[in-house]
């Protein structure tokens, strides 16, 4: 029997768990063509529930077209202007000759080399003269608004880990260049998120920089306990088994409502679970997957430094003031300066998450093997 749950990759259909309020609004972002930014951690669910926006606006608008790109492994803005052009011309039609005919007539500047995979009807490769495309990237950036006018549609172009762009040699002029094309922009608009929240939040909040009010900024929260405990009492009972409130509680509370860790998690209880589920079940399934990940774990702990495992201590032992005297002692975290350092560290590591004044853990099942296994608190 195939499982009910799905964890690390796109969540759809039956899999796609209940986000109303934030599916709705993307929605109308999406069908009202505004410039949107989503920033949430990593595998909260934030490209299931931009491609399951995505769908339910092209049902609506069936003049939509949407862009998928995700830049996590794009290293130059070389690359980005080919996968950018690439998926572009991907969206702009379902046939090779269609697609053909737009690259000819909207990219013909460039005299694009186009390759077509020979096992796959629409899969193909784009290859563009990257000193051609230094010299004059405005065709490529204008790319999706000048189909969009000519065929009369409408596109919306999803840029994940949009944030990676900073790894570019000059992210400001890219970001500059970008910003004064796709602003004037009136048949495409534009989903831009990511996963590092201190990042995002420098290139869209900062009056300084290129993207300040760029678009309508959506923080995506963790699904409400609510939500989940029908979510998983129906995936069990759709395949002939059990589990009651209590334990699908006990399985969001062990994976404090982290959409990952929860189907994870939910997906080792039922392979256990033979009829009915019980809370023995839920601690064994959950003991189990703490002791897979244990050496993952172990590796990225070896990786920092003394001061940061003592500050995660600290964090763990519930410290309220992580700068006074009497916790710089007890955790030998150095001078109050150095507390800075430590948190920027570990937001650049995506270990933290910082908001105000509140920190907190990014992957719950690490803060629980930190807590009873590593330091045994």
């Amino acid at each position: 029997m195939e499982t009910p749950f799905v964890f690390g990759k796109i969540a759809s259909d039956k899999n796609f768990t209940n986000r109303k309020t934030e599916l709705n609004q993307l929605i109308l972002n999406f069908t009202s063509l505004v410039n949107t930014i989503l920033i949430s951690p990593r595998r909260w669910g934030k490209s299931s529930l931009v491609i399951k926006a995505a769908e339910e606006a092209q049902k609506k608008d069936k003049s939509l077209r949407f862009c998928f790109i995700d830049i996590y492994n794009v290293r130059s803005e070389e690359q980005f202007y080919q996968l950018l052009a690439q998926e572009i011309l991907r969206a702009s039609s379902s046939k090779i000759e269609g697609l053909m005919e737009n690259a000819k007539k909207f990219m013909g500047h460039f005299i694009p080399r186009i390759s077509f995979s020979p096992d796959s009807s629409n899969e193909f490769s784009l290859g563009l003269d990257w000193q051609e495309v230094k010299k004059q990237p405005d065709d490529i950036l204008n790319l999706a608004e000048n189909i969009a006018k000519e065929k009369k549609l409408k596109f919306i172009i999803c840029i994940d880990e949009f944030q990676n762009i900073s790894g570019f040699e000059d992210p400001l002029a890219l970001q500059k260049k970008m910003r004064s094309h796709w602003q004037k922009h009136k048949n495409t608009s534009y989903c831009l998120y990511g996963s590092k929240r201190h990042m995002l939040m420098e290139v869209f909040a900062s009056p300084s920089m290129p993207f300040y009010k760029f678009g309508d900024i959506r923080f995506l929260q963790k699904i409400d306990k609510e939500e989940w405990i029908p979510f998983l009492k129906k995936r069990f009972s759709e395949t002939g088994k059990k589990i009651g409130n209590n334990n699908a509680l006990f399985i969001t509370n062990l994976a404090e409502c982290h959409p990952y860790y929860i189907q994870q998690l939910a997906q080792q209880v039922w392979l256990r679970t033979e009829t009915e589920c019980n809370s023995e079940i839920v601690i064994a399934a959950h003991e189990s997957l703490v002791m897979q990940l244990s050496l993952l774990f172990q590796s990225l702990t070896d990786e920092l430094s003394n001061t940061q495992i003592n500050f995660l201590k600290a964090i763990l032992s519930e410290a309220t003031q992580l700068s006074s005297k009497k916790t710089l002692q007890e955790f030998r975290l150095g001078t109050s300066a150095n507390i800075l350092r430590i948190k920027q560290a570990l937001l650049n590591k995506e270990i933290i998450d910082i908001q105000g004044n509140v920190v907190s853990f990014l992957d719950p099942i690490y803060k629980y093997w930190l807590k009873n296994y590593f330091f045994k608190i």
